[in-house]
């Protein structure tokens, strides 16, 4: 069964790791049913600010305003199957933490919560306070998966796309979909 998955992009710095998630979803189509998309403004000006570029618009996914609680994902009843926050920031991981669904993005996350379904936050932000500690540990009470975006080196990337690649390849693991990635253990070129 194709999966349905919910991508928000907030405006913490690494619009790399939306799109280059994005972009592998696309790639796995045939594994993927439905992909929609809902960013918040500032993740419109990170992802300007950070990849020179609005390519975003260009993407083959629907998109949702930040606002939109019409949106299918807005309720449990639209069976999706995963929502992945990437990056995801200490205020919107605050809010999820705190019960507050003020927009899309918290109120699509709230749902996955009660639904029982997969939460995945790719928190990006260092150094962490306690603060951030405590609503990642109650996220993960609660059923979320909190993914630090914090790359590994052991397959030795050579650029900055194969090094954000790292973080990614472990949200496609976590979201459940079959990726040609390196494996530890494996020797790489």
């Amino acid at each position: 069964m194709k999966k349905k998955i919910v991508i928000a992009i907030t405006g913490a710095s690494g619009a790399i790791y939306a799109r280059l998630l994005l972009d592998k979803l696309h790639h796995l189509n045939s594994q993927v049913g439905e992909v929609a998309v809902v960013m918040s403004d500032n993740a419109k000006q990170v992802w300007q600010f950070e990849l020179d570029n609005e390519d975003y618009n260009k993407l083959p996914f629907k998109f949702y305003a930040k606002n939109d609680f019409m949106a299918p994902f807005a309720s449990g009843s639209a069976k999706f199957d995963t929502m992945v926050i990437v990056p995801c920031s200490m205020g919107t991981l605050g809010r999820i933490a705190g019960g507050i669904s003020d927009d899309l993005i918290t109120r699509a996350a709230d749902v996955v919560l009660k639904e029982r379904r997969k939460l995945i936050l790719v928190a990006r932000d260092t150094p962490l306070n306690l603060i951030h500690i405590r609503n990642m540990a109650t996220v993960t009470e609660a059923g979320g998966i909190i993914c630090p975006a914090v790359p590994s080196f052991y397959n030795k990337p050579q650029t900055v796309e194969e090094v954000a690649l790292t973080v990614v390849n472990r949200v496609i693991d976590l979201i459940g979909l079959d990726n040609n990635s390196y494996r530890w253990g494996e020797v790489s070129d």
